[in-house]
C-alpha cells in the first residue's frame, strides 16, 4: 500500500478551539468549510461536538452533509444562500444564514418559512468583497427584524488585513463598523483567526476561528499566541528508492537541480497529485528519519526527491514528514510562495488517518 497519508490529531484540534475561547472569552463558531480545510469536515465536527458553540461552512451543501452525519449544533452558512429557493431548507434544518446583500434581505422578507431563522447580517466595512454597504446597514437590520421571518440578527463583518498586525486597515474597519451599527441592539462577530490571536481590542460576542483550529499561524512573523497552536495535520510518506549520484548529475524534470558533490538522494511517494505544492523549490525543508533535510529538484505528480547525503541512517522505507509538528506547514508554504490554507485545502488522494 502506498505510504503517503495525512495523520489528523483531533485532540490538537480541540485544544486549538479551546485556545480561541480562552483568548476571547466569547462564543466561537469552528470554521470547517472546504472539508475542514482538507482535514475532513464530518470527523472534525464530531470531534468538536461536545465543546464547540457551533460551526461555520461556506454553503448549504456543506451544512447538510453535517446534519446527515448527526451534527445538531448551530451551523452558519458563511456565503448565505445563492437563490431564494434554499430558504425553506435553511429553516427546516435550523441553519443560520449570512445575509450579505440587499437582494438576500428582500428574499427573506418574501419567503414562506415554516419557522423564523437566525441571520448574520454582514457589513462591507472595507474589504469590498461582499457585505451590505454601511449606509444601508441599519435599514437592512430593521427590515429583517420587521419581516417576521427572523428570530435573531447577529451583526458581522470581515477583516481584509488582520494578519498584518501593523496595518491600520483593521482599526479603520472596526471604526466603520461601529459607526454604521451604532444603536443596533444585537450581538457582534468580527474576529477571525488572526483577530482572535492578535487583535484583543476588537469587540466580538462571537468569534470565527478557522486556520488557527488546524494549528497553522496566519502571521508571517512569530506571535506568542500563535506559538501556542498545535499542528493538527502531519503529512507523511516514506523513502521508496535510494540513489547514489556523483557530482554533476541532474535530478528530476527540467534538470533544475544538479548535484554539486557526490550525493545520496531519496525518492519519496508524495507529489502534487497529493496536494504537495508543485512549486516548492530545492531547499524546502523535510524531515527524513527524524532529521531535517531538504527537497531536491522539481516536485513530480506522484514523487519528489530529498537529500539523504547528511542523513546516513536514512534508507529504503525511512519515514518522511512533509509538514506537521517538526516541519510547520507555514514554513513549507513560505518556501512555496503559498499560504497554509492552500496546502491544507489542496490535499487530495492521500488517506486521512485520525487519532483522538
Amino acid at each position: 500500500m502506498r505510504p503517503a497519508r495525512a495523520l489528523i490529531d483531533l485532540q490538537a484540534l480541540r485544544e486549538n478551539y479551546r485556545l480561541a475561547r480562552e483568548l476571547t472569552d466569547a462564543r466561537a463558531l469552528a470554521v470547517i468549510k472546504a472539508d475542514a480545510y482538507g482535514h475532513g469536515a464530518v470527523r472534525c465536527a464530531q470531534a468538536l461536538a461536545e465543546v464547540a458553540d457551533g460551526f461555520a461552512v461556506a454553503c448549504i451543501e456543506e451544512a447538510l452533509q453535517l446534519r446527515e452525519a448527526g451534527i445538531q449544533a448551530p451551523i452558519l452558512l458563511l456565503e448565505g444562500f445563492f437563490e431564494a429557493a434554499e430558504l425553506p431548507l435553511i429553516a427546516e434544518h435550523s441553519l443560520w444564514c449570512v445575509a450579505h446583500s440587499l437582494w438576500q434581505v428582500e428574499a427573506i422578507e418574501q419567503a414562506a418559512l415554516p419557522t423564523p431563522i437566525t441571520v448574520w447580517l454582514k457589513m462591507d466595512s472595507g474589504m469590498h468583497r461582499v457585505g451590505v454597504h454601511p449606509a444601508d446597514y441599519a435599514r437592512a437590520y430593521q427590515r429583517l427584524l420587521a419581516s417576521g421571518k427572523v428570530a435573531k440578527v447577529v451583526l458581522m463583518s470581515h477583516f481584509s488585513s488582520a494578519d498584518e498586525l501593523d496595518n491600520p486597515r483593521s482599526a479603520e474597519q472596526v471604526e466603520q463598523f461601529k459607526q454604521a451599527s451604532e444603536g443596533l441592539a444585537a450581538e457582534v462577530s468580527l474576529r477571525n483567526s488572526p483577530a482572535v490571536l492578535g487583535w484583543p481590542q476588537v469587540p466580538s460576542d462571537w468569534v470565527r476561528p478557522g486556520i488557527m483550529l488546524y494549528g497553522a499561524t496566519p502571521f508571517e512573523q512569530p506571535h506568542p499566541n500563535a506559538d501556542r497552536l498545535q499542528p493538527v495535520m502531519t503529512l507523511e510518506s516514506r523513502v521508496i528508492c535510494v540513489r547514489e549520484l556523483p557530482e554533476g548529475e541532474p535530478i528530476g524534470y527540467g534538470q533544475s537541480f544538479v548535484t554539486d558533490r557526490p550525493m545520496r538522494v531519496g525518492v519519496v511517494a508524495m507529489g502534487y497529485a497529493d496536494g504537495y505544492p508543485r512549486h516548492a523549490p530545492t531547499g524546502t525543508p523535510v524531515m527524513v528519519a527524524g532529521k531535517r533535510s531538504r527537497l531536491l529538484g522539481r516536485v513530480s505528480m506522484d514523487m519528489l526527491c530529498v537529500d539523504l547525503t547528511d542523513v546516513p541512517e536514512a534508507t529504503l522505507g525511512s519515514p518522511v514528514e512533509l509538514w506537521g509538528r517538526q516541519v510547520l506547514a507555514s514554513e513549507v508554504a513560505s518556501w512555496a510562495q503559498a499560504i497554509p490554507y492552500q496546502l491544507f485545502c489542496n490535499l487530495k488522494r492521500v488517506p486521512l488517518v485520525y487519532s483522538e
